[in-house]
């Protein structure tokens, strides 16, 4: 994937915060995907060694019948600390390097984080897109900021995620009885949009395959491939 990262990095919160103001207006979730989605992917980061190295995660598979087709893994020093609010800074740099190493163009990428369900409206899915021109959907298992009601416990309910009266994702139930996922737009999709694909993305388990399967490959230092025999992997450290 052809990839141009940034010149510099923000090195202090205050610079990071003042990039997130600066960014936000670039953010579009309306519905500006490829037509028809043939490649779905999911990235997810890990850490070692305290926190000093980010290993991270992308793992493509084909839509929508979802079949791993190819997946990369790297490590590289981790170059921002860790700030709630902050995490693309510390995470992005080594996704953008293990996206770099794909021979596959996703056409949507999911990511294990916020979208626009942030306080500033600038999650590491919505960073992403926006540095890759490419539709993102933020996946989270966890709530950083919004309050809603009650999600009903079927697979496929899901209720607004509203911040300030402002709906910035859903709540959906991915899987019967079990924990929501907060779904966000990313960048360059709409919020029903995102959680029609999150759940064409979801099979028996609670993670859609996408995000699941990148958690995999990178929650373990050697990370559990996904691929079946004679598909292209990659796996290395940047030092």
């Amino acid at each position: 994937m052809d990839i141009t990262p940034p010149e510099q990095w923000p090195t202090t919160a205050a610079d990071a915060i003042a990039l997130q103001h600066q960014l936000r207006p670039q953010i579009i979730t309306q519905d500006q995907l490829p037509d028809p989605i043939t490649y779905v992917a999911g990235v997810d980061a890990g850490f070692e060694a305290d926190g000093t190295i980010t290993r991270a995660a992308v793992v493509v598979l084909s839509f929508p019948d979802l079949v791993p087709v190819e997946e990369a893994l790297v490590r590289r020093p981790t170059i921002f600390p860790y700030v709630p609010g902050l995490l693309s800074f510390r995470e992005v740099p080594a996704v953008l390097d293990a996206l770099a190493q794909l021979k596959t163009n996703p056409d949507l990428i999911l990511c294990d984080g916020q979208g626009i369900a942030h306080p500033r409206r600038l999650g590491i899915a919505s960073h992403l897109g926006l540095l890759i021109n490419c539709p993102t959907i933020g996946v989270a298992k966890s709530r950083l900021v919004g309050t809603h009601d009650p999600v009903p416990s079927e697979k496929g309910a899901w209720v607004p995620l509203l911040d300030k009266g402002e709906r910035i994702g859903a709540v959906l139930r991915s899987r019967d009885k079990v924990n929501p996922l907060y779904i966000s737009p990313g960048h360059r999709i709409s919020l029903e949009t995102a959680i029609d694909y999150t759940l064409r993305c979801t099979t028996r388990y609670r993670l859609p395959e996408t995000t699941r399967l990148a958690d995999r490959l990178s929650s373990s230092r050697k990370g559990q491939s996904a691929l079946p025999e004679g598909a292209s992997g990659t796996q290395i450290s940047l030092f």
